[in-house]
Formats: C-alpha cells, sequence, structure tokens
C-alpha cells in the first residue's frame, strides 16, 4: 500500500521513542498473508499489554515479542494509538463470536461458561489486557468512545437473543430484556474481573453453584402451589 505522506530522510530519521505515540512512516508491504499478519501482530499486542500495563507496551516491546522488528509494526499500526483502538477491536470481536455461536440456542448459561472459560483458559491475556485498557479508557475520551460504542453493540444484540428468550417462555419477561443484559453484563463482567485473581472462588462445583443461581434469577417464576391437603392436615 503506498504511503502518501513525506518520507523523512534516513540519515536525519531519529530513533522512535518508548512511547511510539507519534506517527512513524510505514515500509514496504510485508511478504505473506496480510491478515494472518496482523492477527499475529495483535495477539503479540495482548501478551505485552497484560504482561506490562498499557504504559509499557510500546510497539518496540510488540515488534520484540511478535519476533519482527519494528518497521513490521508500523506497517499495520501507524502508532500506539491505532494499535490499542485495535486490540480493543480485537477483544469484543472474540466476545461477539461467542455470543453469535449461543444466538440460535438461546443458551444463556452456556455462554456464561464460555465467557469465564475465555478469560480463564482459553485467552487469559485477553481479559488482563481488558483491565489494562479499562483503566486507559479513564483519561482518553476518544478511546472510551470506542469502548461504549462496541459495549453497546454487544448489548443491543444480548437483548435481542433475551428477548427470543423472553417470548419462548424460558427468560422471565417481568423484567425488559434491555436490563436483563444490562445486569447479566454487569454480573459477568465482575466474576470475569475477579477469576484470575480468586480462582479458587470459582471453581468446578462453586461456578457451578454461581451459574445455577444466575439461571433460577432469569428464568420465568414458577407458579406459587398451594399445600397439599395432607400437609395442611398435618399444620
Amino acid at each position: 500500500m503506498p504511503d502518501s505522506r513525506p518520507q523523512t530522510p534516513m540519515n536525519n530519521r531519529s530513533q522512535p521513542s518508548d512511547s511510539e505515540s507519534e506517527p512513524v512512516s510505514r515500509r514496504g508491504r510485508p511478504v505473506g498473508d496480510h491478515n494472518a499478519k496482523r492477527a499475529e501482530l495483535l495477539a503479540a499486542a495482548i501478551a505485552v499489554i497484560a504482561r506490562e500495563g498499557y504504559a509499557g507496551a510500546s510497539m518496540r516491546k510488540v515488534a520484540q515479542h511478535a519476533g519482527c522488528t519494528t518497521g513490521a509494526v508500523t506497517y499495520y499500526f501507524a502508532n500506539k494509538e491505532e494499535m490499542i483502538t485495535a486490540v480493543a477491536q480485537s477483544l469484543f470481536d472474540q466476545i461477539d463470536t461467542l455470543l453469535e455461536n449461543n444466538q440460535e440456542r438461546i443458551d444463556i448459561k452456556t455462554l456464561i461458561e464460555q465467557w469465564l472459560d475465555w478469560t480463564n483458559t482459553d485467552e487469559p491475556n485477553a481479559w488482563l489486557a481488558w483491565l489494562q485498557l479499562l483503566g486507559y479508557a479513564r483519561h482518553e475520551p476518544a478511546f472510551a468512545g470506542v469502548i461504549k460504542q462496541r459495549y453497546a453493540r454487544f448489548r443491543q444484540v444480548f437483548t435481542s437473543v433475551l428477548e427470543r428468550g423472553q417470548s419462548q417462555g424460558i427468560i422471565r419477561d417481568d423484567i425488559p430484556a434491555e436490563l436483563l443484559a444490562d445486569q447479566l453484563s454487569a454480573i459477568s463482567d465482575g466474576w470475569m474481573m475477579m477469576l484470575p485473581i480468586e480462582p479458587e472462588r470459582f471453581g468446578s462445583s462453586r461456578g457451578q453453584s454461581l451459574l445455577d443461581g444466575l439461571m433460577t434469577l432469569i428464568t420465568p417464576p414458577q407458579p406459587h402451589k398451594p399445600p397439599s391437603k395432607r400437609k395442611a392436615a398435618a399444620k
């Protein structure tokens, strides 16, 4: 992809700092699968952010983790901010995939189980990186806007899943689906935040009990049955 920006002569070009916040001239097109290489660099960025935090996640460190040059990273991401935004979009894409896989079955319990697995076993770096980025978003309105937009899209899809469950009688309908989506998201976020820190709280038996309790909260309440004549007589 040609670059229309003016190039700085090599003898006058200064070395990039660790912050990597300024745009860097892109190098020539790397050889190989563009999408695969970009995904590889995003995975490297997630791992570095999980380990170093936002402040320590320079493009140079991402390149070192991926086993490539900094120039290869700047071909895909013009600067650190662009790379961080791409990481956030990638993490939301992974969550969206989990949601899409459970849309037709309306299996909320399996969906949340997969969220927890994604956090704890499948992609442990992903959630740790996500926590770092949430802290960064507090001080960067533009980046916070990206998260708000993607989270709103997620809740919209989640709401439609719950609405279908309500129409089928498997999700309680005395609470609007939009509120249920927000509540379930908050509960799941809280679990995923603490799971890497207190894994013993979410062991197999207790974790199953937490999920069962959550399903009880969103299942239509059972009609009250009057006590049988035998029980009434015993009283």
